[in-house]
């Protein structure tokens, strides 16, 4: 964008040089008009600058408000997720404590199931060696 105001008021400057150099009343005029136009190519840019900073500035601060939003629910997904995670903690802790608990309900009924084989091999021996004495 520098270079095209740049260019244009060279240009006029120009002009206005060329038309300095001629003498007479519609030289005068041409030099006013010179004046004017670099005056007007002068605002046009000036003007042309200025919407360029603040689409620029807007444009910071639209992308700076869409990061802090990002941000936000970035933040929020990861503290979701560290709740479920919490919670698929807990869960577990008692789905072991059940099994755990599943598990020496299941070996006392083991260990009962031999004490009682146990105790009808003693019985069946103990048979046997009273049916042997007689």
């Amino acid at each position: 964008m520098k270079i095209r105001p740049l260019t244009t008021s060279l240009l006029a400057a120009s002009l206005l040089l060329g038309l300095a150099a001629c003498k007479g009343p519609e030289a005068e005029q041409a030099r006013r008009d010179a004046a004017q136009a670099a005056d007007s190519t002068n605002a046009a840019a000036r003007e042309a600058v200025d919407k360029a900073a603040a689409a620029t500035r807007n444009a910071a601060d639209d992308a700076a408000a869409a990061s802090e939003r990002a941000a936000a629910d970035t933040q929020q997904a990861l503290d979701r997720a560290a709740a479920a995670t919490s919670e698929a903690a807990g869960e577990a802790k008692v789905a072991a404590k059940d099994a755990a608990a599943h598990a020496s309900d299941s070996t006392a009924d083991a260990a009962q199931n031999v004490a009682d084989k146990a105790r009808d091999v003693a019985d069946d021996a103990k048979k046997n060696a009273n049916e042997a004495k007689r």
